[in-house]
């Protein structure tokens, strides 16, 4: 009787841990999956209209068009809010850039891809932006179909991703054609482009 028990423990121990090992699986791949997916975004004609999903990597090695988005962030008195980038970014660490950007993900709406850059970036989840302009995908935008965003009234950031932002402030008209005159490789490219065509000040 004894006997029979312990085997019954044994073979119950076996099935606890195959069932465990069998979920830990499973959440294996499903992380897989979900970062499978943010991987992903939508590759897109020269009309903008998706054809087919690839790895961001790829798309950006094959210079494929697809989408992004910016989101840029003023207070009361009209000046821009800048974002240094981490020291840790892969492109163009510790440069400053515009308030917020990010790519589109495969099946996200454009809308959507704002929201969350604003939250997973700067902490933001304030809801009430509106986009206001589409830059064509060329060469100066990465290959990009950049939709801007804008959200206003904005006087504090107080709660920026590290990982993403080291730092950021809010720059007057004056003080961010200062920086482009005497501190220009200390920008990022976007941003310099934005200026150059006239798309940072005028939209708001």
């Amino acid at each position: 009787m004894k006997f029979i028990i312990n085997v019954n423990l044994i073979l119950l121990h076996a099935i606890l841990v195959n069932w465990k090992n069998t979920q830990y699986i499973k959440q294996i791949v499903i992380l897989k999956k979900v970062k499978n997916k943010i991987n992903h975004v939508e590759v897109v004609d020269i009309l903008n209209r998706p054809f087919a999903n690839m790895d961001l990597v790829e798309v950006h090695r094959q210079s494929l068009k697809h989408r992004s988005v910016i989101v840029l962030l003023y207070d009361s008195n009209g000046k821009l809010y800048l974002q240094k980038r981490s020291t840790e970014k892969k492109q163009y660490p510790g440069r400053w850039d515009v308030s917020a950007s990010g790519h589109v993900y495969a099946k996200e709406s454009l809308k959507d891809a704002a929201f969350r850059v604003l939250n997973s970036k700067l902490g933001i989840q304030n809801t009430n932006i509106r986009d206001i302009a589409e830059l064509k995908a060329s060469s100066e935008t990465g290959y990009e179909f950049i939709t801007i965003f804008i959200l206003d009234k904005i006087n504090t950031v107080s709660s920026p991703n590290s990982d993403e932002v080291e730092s950021g402030y809010f720059y007057s008209i004056s003080e961010l054609d200062w920086l482009l005159r005497e501190c220009r490789e200390l920008l990022a490219p976007t941003l310099v482009y934005l200026n150059d065509i006239g798309m940072l000040y005028k939209l708001k």
